[in-house]
């Protein structure tokens, strides 16, 4: 597999981190290991907090033409300029959110484990979409998105595609071949050396 196939990673904050050490641990890991995007995924809905944390991942991901979206809050997206957004409603607000931000922007959308959702996103001109948790959680009632989804739609469909939630070392190398994007979050902000873990996850895809 050359570079070139293999997926790319796209790098999900935690949901509450410290603005005084976490930019730093953005930076080491897009300064060790090629990253496609990164998204801003807060768990507040508080306006000040979200902004300021923009701000801050914002000089970070620019500085080294990486792109930031936020998590559902698309309306901040030209506010704090911001690349995109990543929508957390199926296909829903794909439409909607599309014509506010212009063609210009990036919206993903997470479908869960639905085909159904998917497909249509990516017919309402969502520019990937994601599919996840890919393993085991904690959270009741959350199906998981088997590996055979990806398979389907690597052969079926042309919009790219992200694999997130609880991954494992076994299932990167799993679907290493059928998924364009690794959405990699608490896989490696819970370790003491995210940029060090990160750089193994990427040999894990082939790299």
């Amino acid at each position: 597999m050359s570079d070139a196939d293999l997926p790319q990673i796209y790098l999900i904050s935690p949901p509450e981190f410290d603005l005084s050490d976490f930019p730093g641990r953005l930076a080491a890991c897009l300064d060790r290991v090629e990253v496609a995007c990164v998204r801003l995924a807060l768990g507040t809905r508080d306006e000040d907090r979200i902004g300021r944390a923009a701000d801050a991942l914002r000089e970070v991901t620019h500085a080294r033409d990486v792109a930031l979206v936020i998590d559902s809050h698309f309306k901040l997206v030209e506010r704090f300029g911001l690349d995109g957004v990543h929508l957390t409603d199926g296909a829903r607000s794909v439409r909607a959110v599309r014509k506010e931000l212009g063609e210009d922007a990036i919206v993903g959308s997470h479908c869960g484990n639905s085909r159904h959702d998917g497909m249509t996103a990516g017919e309402l001109s969502a520019d990937y979409v994601a599919f996840g948790p890919v393993g085991s959680t904690d959270l009741g009632g959350v199906q998981q998105a088997e590996p055979e989804l990806f398979e389907w739609w690597s052969q079926m469909i042309e919009v790219p595609v992200v694999a997130e939630g609880a991954l494992s070392p076994e299932l990167i190398r799993l679907l290493a071949g059928t998924t364009d994007f690794f959405g990699i979050g608490d896989e490696i902000w819970a370790t003491d050396d995210p940029a060090a873990k990160l750089s193994e996850f990427r040999t894990l895809m082939g790299g």
